[in-house]
């Protein structure tokens, strides 16, 4: 019971009992907060992995995209080195070149 004032001990145990009600609570909202905070984060963990391997293969078909590309254009480079061969004009060497590294690659 609270101490003898010129309030009314029925108002002042009132106060005192909803003070002690906060503080009982407290522990508890604390650990609800840190449960929400923590539940956040780790959702944003996962959309940012999801976001990377959404990225990782686009990239990956980028990748087979050029890759494909590079092999049908073999044929095409072929062609141009024999072209350069007969008109000896000095730039499909380069691309006989590019086509010798390729081919390396295919061994």
């Amino acid at each position: 019971m609270a101490y003898n004032t010129a309030v009314n001990s029925q108002i002042t145990d009132a106060v005192t009992q909803s003070n002690v009600k906060v503080l009982g609570e407290s522990p508890a909202m604390a650990m609800g907060s840190l449960f929400q905070t923590a539940s956040h984060s780790t959702g944003i963990l996962f959309e940012n992995a999801i976001s990377a391997q959404q990225q990782q293969n686009t990239l990956s078909q980028a990748a087979a995209n050029t890759g494909v590309m590079q092999i049908y254009s073999v044929d095409t480079m072929a062609d141009a080195a024999s072209t350069e061969k007969v008109s000896q004009a000095g730039v499909a060497d380069n691309l006989s070149s590019l086509m010798a590294v390729l081919q390396s690659f295919r061994r």
